[in-house]
Parts: structure tokens; C-alpha cells; sequence
């Protein structure tokens, strides 16, 4: 029998097999890819409809509870947002990147000043992440009711309209942008295997400003492996105790 050769550089194909899905694992890049990661995703895709349908059943009815308790707030935000700074709009709209690679525009309540997104470049060398995110403990670019905003995640309210339409979950990876996802080894791109969330367990660390960037990647990871009702439900308390105590950005 003629034996095949693999390249050292790379695994063996192999065959995954858990709760009747199988994966075919090949040609992956030996420590870039993880085979259990891509057989969660896959799970995920194609041997979990009862957890995707009960978990977008949840989102909608969840963020259609929370835009309805706080949609009084909107109202006291957007008039705190133009007395503050009247030039900009109330509401900030950016392309992110979500599940499986697809662009969206995502909403927040605006927390900057106009022109940040001119004023990034200038501020790249202040970044205190590595890898493609970029993020300031002390960010100039935000304003004085963008602090508040921030610290009580109020901000993140409108991105319950992004989980109404379908773009976001309640609970998943934070969605990046585009420029950030370009720069994506193919590891930080296993990201993107399941659906982009509001909060996730980076959010819940009391230490994230010191966690980096390929430790917040281990952390989705994670997510992705656990993925179930019980774990977004965790999630979520653990974001709410954060949101109470004022642990936001």
C-alpha cells in the first residue's frame, strides 16, 4: 500500500465526530485552526436548529422587551446627546462585520465628538490593545455624555434594533469592523463562525482593559465550543450584574 505524505506543517486529515455530526478536518495549518472550534461552528450551522430557533425566538422577544421598558430613555439620551454636542446626529451608525463574514450596519448611541473617525489616525499609536482592535482607556474623541453613556452602557441600547432585524444575537462575539477582520489571522477569524452578539464573556471580565487581543479571541472560542441556552443565559446575568455595578467602557 502506497503511503501519502503530509507536509509537516500540516495535521493529518481526521474525521470529527460528536452527537452524529462529522467534520472533515484537513489541510489546516498546524497551530492556526482548532478542530473543535470548527466542530462547534459546524454544529452551530447544520446539527443545531433547536437551539438556533429557541435562541433567535429569545432574541427577538427579549430585545422587544428591552426597547419597551427603556424606550423612555431614548427620548432623555437623544436631547442629553444634542445639548451637548449639537452638531452630530443622535445615533451612530458604523459597518461591522457579523456572522460568517457578512457587512452590516450596526447603531449605538452616538458617544463621540464628529469628527473621531478622522481623528483615529492620529490617536493609533495611544492604542493599549494588540493585534487589529484599537482601544483607549481615556479616549479624547468621547464626549461628557459619552462618558456616562459608556460607563452605563447605555450606548449599546439601539444595537436591540440590529438583533430585531437579524444582524446580531443578544449574546455572541462582538462584531468588528471591516478594516479589523482584514487584518484577521485564520484563527481570529473562527470568530465569525457563529452569530455576533451584543455581550460576551469578554464583557463580563472585570479585567478586560488588561486581557489582549488573542486572549479576548480564546474567550469567543470558548463561547463558540459552550454555546447553549444555559451559557448565553449565564451571559447575560453576568452583563447585567456589570451594567448595575458600572463597569462599562
Amino acid at each position: 500500500m502506497t503511503q501519502s505524505h503530509t507536509p509537516s506543517g500540516l495535521r493529518q486529515p481526521q474525521r470529527v465526530v460528536s452527537n452524529g455530526v462529522v467534520v472533515e478536518v484537513s489541510d489546516v495549518t498546524a497551530g492556526t485552526e482548532d478542530a473543535l472550534t470548527l466542530l462547534a461552528a459546524t454544529r452551530l450551522r447544520e446539527g443545531r436548529y433547536g437551539y438556533r430557533i429557541v435562541k433567535r425566538t429569545f432574541d427577538i422577544c427579549f430585545s422587544l422587551a428591552v426597547l419597551v421598558c427603556f424606550s423612555w430613555l431614548f427620548a432623555l439620551v437623544a436631547v442629553a446627546i444634542k445639548l451637548d454636542d449639537p452638531k452630530g446626529p443622535v445615533i451612530f451608525r458604523q459597518a461591522r462585520v457579523g456572522f460568517d463574514g457578512r457587512e452590516f450596519v450596526m447603531y449605538k448611541f452616538r458617544s463621540m465628538c464628529v469628527d473621531a473617525e478622522k481623528r483615529l489616525t492620529e490617536l493609533t499609536k495611544l492604542n493599549e490593545k494588540t493585534g487589529p482592535v484599537f482601544k483607549i482607556k481615556e479616549d479624547p474623541r468621547v464626549t461628557r455624555v459619552g462618558r456616562v453613556l459608556r460607563k452605563l452602557s447605555i450606548d449599546e441600547l439601539p444595537q436591540f434594533v440590529n438583533v430585531l432585524k437579524g444582524d446580531i444575537s443578544v449574546v455572541g462575539p462582538r462584531p468588528a469592523l471591516p478594516k479589523e477582520v482584514a487584518e484577521y489571522t485564520p484563527r481570529q477569524r473562527q470568530r465569525l463562525s457563529a452569530p455576533q452578539g451584543i455581550t460576551c464573556i469578554w464583557q463580563t471580565r472585570r479585567n478586560r482593559d488588561s486581557i489582549t487581543f488573542d486572549e479576548w479571541v480564546d474567550l469567543d472560542l470558548i463561547y463558540i465550543q459552550k454555546a447553549g441556552l444555559w451559557t448565553d443565559f449565564k451571559i447575560i446575568i453576568q452583563t447585567v450584574g456589570c451594567v448595575l455595578t458600572a463597569q462599562g467602557e
